[in-house]
C-alpha cells in the first residue's frame, strides 16, 4: 500500500463523519430555505428567496445574538484571564489539580438546573429581595439581557478558563526572569511578555465560546422569559411549533453566514496579533 493510499484510508472515518454529520444536513438546510411552507406545515419543494426577503422580521433575535454573544464572550475573557493566570503561574503545583476540578464542578451538573438556580437568584426572592431589605427598592433583574448576560458567563466561563490556563501553564517561566532581569517592571513585563504569548489560549477559549453562544438556546429561553431570545430561540420556534421549515432554514442559513463573515475577521485579527507574538519570542 502506498503512503498517499494509507493517508486516504486514516482520513477515510473523519471524512465520512464530517460529509454525513455537516456537509449533508447544511446541504438540505440549504435546498430548504428556497422552498415554501407547505399548508399543513413542513417545506414545498420550490425555487424562491421569499424566505430570504423575510429575514428583516426576525432581526430582533439577530440583533440580541449579534450583541449579547460578543459582551458575553468579553466578558468571560474578562473574568476568566485573572483566574487562569492565577491557577497557571501564582499557585503552587499542588493546589493546581483541585482548583482546576473546583473550576469544571458547575459542568457536573445540567446546564438546566444551573439555570433553574439562576432563576431563583435574580428573581424576587432572590437579589432583589436583599436590594429591598438594604433600601433599593424596584430593581427587576430576571427576564432582562442582564439575567441571560450572567446565565451566559456563568456557564461558558470554565470553557474560557481552561484554554487560557493550558497556554499560560506552558510559558516558559524563564522569560519571565529574563525581562525581570532586564529591569522590566511587572505591568511591562505581563503586556510584552505574558500576554502575546498567551494569545493562542485566549483566541481558543473566544472562538468556542462565541461559537456556541452564537446558537445558545436554554438560557435566553429560561432567563430571559421570551423577552430576551436568540436566534436559536427563533429557529425553535419556526421548525417545532409554526413548522415553517422554508422560513427555519433560511434563518439558519443567514446565521451560518454570518458566524462565517464574523469568524473570518477574528481569525485575521487573531493572525496578526500572531505576528505580533512572534515578534516578541524573537526578541
Amino acid at each position: 500500500m502506498t503512503q498517499q493510499a494509507r493517508n486516504w484510508l486514516l482520513l477515510a472515518p473523519a471524512g465520512t463523519l464530517f460529509l454525513v454529520m455537516l456537509i449533508i444536513p447544511l446541504t438540505v438546510v440549504l435546498i430548504f430555505s428556497f422552498g415554501e411552507r407547505a399548508p399543513s406545515g413542513g417545506v414545498v419543494p420550490a425555487f424562491t428567496f421569499e424566505q430570504y426577503a423575510n429575514l428583516p422580521a426576525r432581526w430582533t433575535a439577530f440583533k440580541n445574538t449579534m450583541t449579547l454573544a460578543p459582551v458575553g464572550t468579553l466578558s468571560a475573557l474578562i473574568i476568566a484571564y485573572p483566574l487562569a493566570y492565577f491557577l497557571a503561574v501564582k499557585v503552587d503545583s499542588k493546589w493546581k489539580t483541585i482548583l482546576l476540578v473546583m473550576v469544571i464542578v458547575p459542568f457536573w451538573t445540567s446546564i438546566l438546573i444551573r439555570s433553574y438556580a439562576w432563576i431563583f437568584l435574580l428573581g424576587g426572592r432572590g437579589i432583589p429581595m436583599v436590594l429591598d431589605w438594604i433600601g433599593i427598592e424596584g430593581v427587576r433583574l430576571i427576564n432582562t439581557p442582564f439575567a441571560v448576560l450572567m446565565g451566559i458567563i456563568y456557564g461558558y466561563l470554565p470553557l474560557m478558563v481552561f484554554p487560557i490556563f493550558v497556554s499560560l501553564d506552558r510559558l516558559d517561566k524563564q522569560l519571565l526572569e529574563a525581562s525581570s532581569d532586564l529591569g522590566a517592571k511587572p505591568w511591562r513585563t505581563f503586556l510584552q511578555v505574558t500576554l502575546p504569548l498567551s494569545i493562542p489560549g485566549i483566541a481558543t477559549g473566544c472562538m468556542l465560546v462565541f461559537i456556541l453562544l452564537m446558537g445558545e438556546y436554554l438560557i435566553p429561553a429560561l432567563l430571559g422569559g421570551g423577552k430576551v431570545f436568540f436566534v436559536g430561540n427563533a429557529l425553535v420556534d419556526l421548525f417545532l411549533q409554526s413548522r415553517n421549515w422554508a422560513y427555519g432554514s433560511a434563518v439558519a442559513v443567514a446565521l451560518i453566514v454570518v458566524m462565517l463573515i464574523t469568524i473570518t475577521f477574528y481569525m485575521r485579527l487573531i493572525g496578526r496579533l500572531g505576528t505580533s507574538r512572534d515578534d516578541v519570542s524573537i526578541m
